[in-house]
């Protein structure tokens, strides 16, 4: 019998497949393979899934061996060297014709990118802030009335009194929030508490907060099916009184170090910006 050939495939398995390769193979490789797959490559399902490589330049790399210099590398060479973040993530969010459904943005993302994401990204479930785009997050709030589907959200290290009131209000099926190496004090706890009441998937691993913080999270989340305080900072650990409060939860994750700080009452908000 005579094998079918990869360039045969009908369009609609190919674009099945080739959405699932990562952003650089689609973007730098699978265009390059044949004309079908090139055809495939442009179809706006592929583009459904947006994980952007940490860094875009790579003069914003430091580290030799970090896994997105090749990439970065070799967006210059296809592109152009002085391609801005702003411009790549415009680039690439336009081939999906506002059907991303996930997007992790990439470090130095700008509010005009933002803003472009909001305005062209109408069916977001997922959204990754990103670790280093702290100068963008105080106006995430004045756009999340624009995606009502929002269902998962991983945060920076601040604003969380204003960004959850406003997934509170606009995102009906939200459900997962992460927040990890983040300060979370009563403010943040009352918001999570009062905001996400559908909230089922809580992760804070190695964040820092105080004992009193965590009861109010257990006693105000009665829907959480999933909890994660690994290597967490603040208290002594996890005593009986936790545990029976969380007795509802079906995975509660704990395991690692919870320490108490070696200070006393210092600024912990910037001390944990790290």
């Amino acid at each position: 019998m005579e094998e079918r050939k990869w360039e045969e495939l009908s369009m609609d398995i190919l674009v099945n497949v080739l959405g699932r390769v990562g952003m650089e193979s689609l973007l730098l490789d699978v265009p390059y393979v044949c004309k079908s797959w090139y055809k495939a490559s442009r179809e706006p399902q592929c583009w459904e899934n947006l994980i952007f490589p940490t860094y875009i330049k790579s003069d914003d790399i430091m580290e030799e061996d970090c896994p997105d210099r090749a990439f970065a590398e070799r967006l210059a060479v296809n592109y152009q060297e002085d391609l801005s973040v702003t411009a790549f993530l415009k680039f690439i969010v336009n081939r999906s014709c506002g059907r991303t459904t996930i997007i992790k943005l990439p470090n130095y993302c700008t509010e005009e990118a933002l803003e472009y994401v909001a305005n062209e990204c109408p069916r977001l479930k997922v959204l990754h802030v990103g670790a280093f785009n702290m100068s963008i997050e105080d106006i995430i709030p004045k756009f999340i009335s624009k995606w009502k589907s929002l269902e998962m959200m991983r945060m920076g290290k601040l604003h969380m009194e204003e960004v959850l009131p406003q997934i509170g209000l606009h995102c009906n099926n939200f459900i997962w929030l992460s927040a990890p190496y983040t300060y979370i004090g009563k403010d943040e706890a009352s918001a999570i508490v009062t905001s996400l009441p559908k909230l089922k998937y809580l992760d804070l691993h190695n964040a820092s907060f105080e004992k009193e913080t965590l009861v109010m999270i257990l006693k105000g989340c009665k829907k959480l099916v999933h909890l994660d305080i690994r290597n967490c900072w603040g208290f002594y650990g996890v005593d009986a009184e936790i545990l029976e409060l969380a007795s509802h939860i079906p995975t509660f994750m704990y395991e690692g170090p919870i320490i108490l700080p070696f200070y006393d009452k210092v600024n912990e908000r910037t001390m944990f910006m790290v």
